[in-house]
């Protein structure tokens, strides 16, 4: 049968190679009917071939193309991980559009500014919650031509001709589609044409629009494919924001790059649900997600029959001495016949639960983590890869190697990537996967991308003569105590969320006489305790005002101690009366703590502890 989206004289392939909706397109020329995606819809999964990836991504840059989205526009997309956000921002790629991602979780008035500076001409929405913001900021958005629905049950009476349903539009684009329209648009793209725009979290002030080519997240997925050992018997589960760099890493460059699959789970809050079902072998955990497993496991171990606790901490410690032992290359024969013994009993079952059994390539990054934690999973069987990376180097720039992981770096440098570290300690990167710049903001750009095309990432770190990069904290984030001493908020902050009762830790002792912490509690595992020990409240204030919980968190924090140098040691802390909220200016959209605002909210609080 011959494929109606395929060229007559078939275009070089060479030149497919290098862009995303090219690499789509070789996918379903060469494995038509292999499974692609994979989407969780009302708890039933449902595949979706190379061939219909393509066909209905080809459908959606006919119906943009039709709206009038041409080369340099922007088309915005404001909704959850499903494959309509992939066909939405592949189809905009194809026409030499610039498909840029809304976190849902974003207010009105952030969503406003986003279509605003890019002046987005279409918006894809999720469904009514993400239409009302839409209208709500009509006036601030005049560009805004079209808005289309991807769920519209429930959907409101608009009185809005700019309203349109995804299924109308679809059908529309299957309507006007001619065979060979698609490939012939997609190979007058040029891969080094900016076609997305990633806005980056913005932990101060408004958040710039970082541009990213092909060039760049095709370079930087081929090199990351091969260091990992990814192909197409691989998988991977779609669930933190697309918008995020680092999940379109993992949901669009890589698999596109390689031919894995991806699964999109239903939402964040099914992860762990998700993850069993679909046991992938290759996962991004953000340290958050990895901390939640911790803290579960950790909480269930507690509950559990003397047996059973006394065996798992047992193996645990032995596991983590094994698996150093392994990593250095000297475990000894008797060391792999304990850990096999160890896997029937306690690693098999645990890794199962958690959905990670077959995970080869279990993968953390976007954010700081601990140490600590890496080994304790390495201990469990789980061999955690710190990576390292910024929006403005296409998500990756550093990896630790699967054969040579070294703990408490984020890795040597990719293939084709530079490093070295500047004067001051900051680092620096250079090579193909650098952006090309910030939208409408020319002195921002060159603020970060030197005159050599040295990337300022405007983090500190170290080089060891292997190549390995360890980060010691933020350029503009360094807590200089009143003796002088440097130090990493980052570091004193995820050894305290090593406890399963501390969600989020903010270090404090910047031209202070010693290093103090605000504190949030674990609403689920504090309210837990507290129920097992009759200590009735009534809210989150009302139990972390508790002389009980206050306790409990000054014991954990006594001995999360010995884990810091003496200096780092908090001598101090006050539980915060609430939890840190995105819609408070205290997080950003990807939960990272907004240290600056946090410390002006709570100023008298922190002034309380001095």
């Amino acid at each position: 049968m011959t494929d109606p989206y395929r060229l007559a004289t078939s275009a070089d392939e060479e030149h497919f190679e290098v862009t995303l909706p090219g690499r789509l397109i070789l996918h379903a020329r060469r494995t038509p009917d292999a499974c692609a995606l994979r989407n969780k819809d009302r708890g039933i999964w449902k595949e979706i071939s190379w061939r219909g990836y393509r066909d209905a991504t080809a459908a959606t840059a006919r119906m943009l193309h039709e709206l009038g989205v041409g080369v340099g526009d922007h088309v915005s997309i404001l909704s959850d991980n499903r494959p309509e956000w992939l066909y939405a921002d592949l189809g905009a790629q194809a026409l030499g559009a610039r498909a840029v991602g809304i976190y849902q979780t974003n207010p009105a008035e952030d969503v406003a500014y986003i279509l605003a500076h890019s002046e987005s001409k279409v918006l894809f929405c999720e469904d009514q919650e993400q239409v009302d913001k839409a209208i709500e900021v009509t006036e601030e958005t005049p560009t805004i031509e079209h808005i289309i629905v991807f769920d519209p049950r429930g959907i409101r009476d608009y009185e809005d001709d700019r309203l349109m349903r995804w299924d109308d539009f679809y059908a529309k684009g299957q309507e006007l589609l001619d065979a060979d329209w698609f490939e012939k648009t997609t190979a007058e793209r040029d891969p080094d044409e900016a076609t997305m725009v990633v806005y980056t979290s913005g932990t101060t002030g408004n958040p710039k629009g970082a541009m990213l080519a092909s060039g760049n997240v095709v370079e930087i997925a081929k090199k990351m494919g091969p260091t990992l050992s990814v192909g197409p018997e691989d998988s991977v589960l779609s669930y933190l924001p697309l918008c995020h760099v680092a999940e379109k890493i993992f949901t669009v460059f890589l698999p596109l790059a390689t031919g894995a699959k991806v699964h999109f789970g239903e939402s964040i809050a099914t992860v762990q649900v998700d993850l069993r079902e679909v046991s992938p072998t290759v996962f991004l955990g953000v340290p958050r997600i990895w901390e939640k497993m911790h803290a579960s496991v950790t909480l269930k171990m507690k509950d559990s029959s003397w047996l059973k606790r006394t065996l798992f901490d047992y193996w645990t410690l032995r596991g983590q001495e094994i698996a150093q032992r392994r990593r250095e290359g000297r475990a000894s024969l008797w060391d792999k016949f304990r850990w096999k013994l160890a896997d029937l009993t306690v690693f098999r079952p645990l890794q199962e639960r958690l959905g990670l059994r077959n995970c080869r390539h279990p993968v953390t990054g976007a954010a700081p983590i601990s140490a600590d934690l890496i080994r304790w999973f390495h201990g469990v069987g789980v061999p955690i890869l710190e990576g390292y990376g910024q929006t403005e180097c296409s998500g990756v720039s550093h990896l630790n190697p699967p054969d040579s992981i070294r703990i408490g770096s984020v890795g040597q440098p990719l293939p084709l990537v530079e490093q070295q570290i500047a004067e001051d300690g900051e680092i620096l990167v250079r090579g193909p996967m650098v952006f090309k710049g910030y939208l409408h903001q020319a002195e921002a750009t060159a603020n970060t991308i030197d005159d050599e095309g040295w990337l300022h990432t405007g983090d500190i770190g170290k080089i060891d003569d292997d190549g390995f990069l360890s980060i010691t904290g933020r350029k503009k984030e360094i807590i200089i105590t009143a003796g002088g001493k440097n130090l990493s908020p980052e570091k004193i902050e995820n050894t305290l969320k090593l406890s399963p009762y501390i969600k989020e830790a903010v270090a404090i002792g910047d031209r202070r006489k010693f290093v103090s912490a605000l504190i949030q509690i674990d609403y689920d595992a504090v309210g837990d305790w507290a129920m097992r020990r009759q200590l009735t409240y009534t809210s989150f204030e009302d139990l972390a005002s508790k002389e009980a919980v206050e306790k409990l968190i000054s014991d954990e924090i006594k001995t999360l101690n010995d884990r810091l140098a003496q200096v780092e040691n908090v001598r101090a802390f006050r539980l915060l009366p609430k939890e840190l909220h995105q819609d408070d200016g205290e997080m950003t959209a990807t939960q990272k703590v907004k240290r600056s605002a946090v410390h002006t909210i709570y100023e008298d609080l922190i002034e309380s502890i001095y």
